[in-house]
C-alpha cells in the first residue's frame, strides 16, 4: 500500500456501477465526517494508475477535496482478471439482518451511511390492527419488497387509483382491513385476468 497524489489516480470509464446524486452526496459527506475508513479501504488500481476497486470512493475524494489518496496496485494482471475483479468487488452476496439493525442502530444513521432501507407498502402492524393473540397472524401474511425509487412512486400511485375506483368497492377481501394490501392484491388480480 502505498500514498500517491489523487491526480494520477485515472477513473475507470468502464466501471458499470454507477451511483445516484442523492447516494454520491452521501457518500462524499461519509467521507468528510470519517476520513479514517480511508486508512484501511484503499484504493485498488492497476498498473496505468487505472481504478479497479473503488470508483465512487475516488470521485467522492475529489469531491471532498482531498489531495492524496492509498492504495494497492497490481500488476501483471489480464484484461479478464482486471473485468472479474470490477465485478466481484462490488458485489454484494450477503444479506442484511434487517431486524437486527433496526434494534442496533437509527434509521437516520443507516440513511446516511448509504444503506438503502426498503419501504414497507404501508403495512400496519397486524398484531394490533386484527388484535390477534400471542402474536398469531394467521391468515394474515406481511410481505416487504426492496424497491427503487421510481417502482415505489408507481406503485404508490397505482395502489392510490385503484382505492379511488369503483370497482375496489367490490373487491374480495378475505377479512383484511389493510386498504394497501387489498389493492395490491387487487392490481395483481387484474394483471392475471389480462394474461388469461
Amino acid at each position: 500500500m502505498k500514498v500517491v497524489d489523487i491526480k494520477s489516480i485515472k477513473e475507470n470509464k468502464e466501471n458499470p456501477r454507477f451511483i445516484t446524486e442523492s447516494k454520491f452526496k452521501k457518500l462524499v459527506k461519509s467521507i468528510k465526517e470519517f476520513p479514517d475508513m480511508l486508512n484501511i479501504r484503499p484504493l485498488v488500481v492497476d498498473e496505468n494508475m487505472v481504478v479497479l476497486g473503488g470508483n465512487m470512493r475516488l470521485k467522492a475524494m475529489k469531491e471532498a477535496g482531498f489531495e492524496k489518496a492509498k492504495i494497492i496496485q497490481v500488476k501483471d494482471w489480464t484484461e479478464k482478471q482486471k473485468q472479474e475483479f470490477v465485478i466481484k468487488d462490488n458485489v454484494g452476496f450477503g444479506q442484511w439482518d434487517w431486524e437486527l439493525l433496526a434494534n442496533d442502530w437509527t434509521d437516520q444513521d443507516l440513511d446516511d451511511w448509504g444503506l438503502d432501507i426498503p419501504e414497507m407498502l404501508d403495512v400496519d402492524d397486524l398484531d394490533t390492527a386484527f388484535d390477534l393473540p400471542d402474536g398469531d397472524k394467521e391468515p394474515y401474511q406481511k410481505k416487504s419488497f426492496v424497491l427503487s425509487d421510481e417502482q415505489a412512486e408507481q406503485i404508490d400511485l397505482k395502489i392510490s387509483e385503484v382505492k379511488k375506483s369503483i370497482e375496489f368497492k367490490y373487491v374480495e377481501t378475505f377479512g383484511n382491513e389493510n386498504s394497501n394490501g387489498n389493492a395490491l392484491y387487487f392490481l395483481v388480480m387484474q394483471w392475471g385476468e389480462q394474461k388469461k
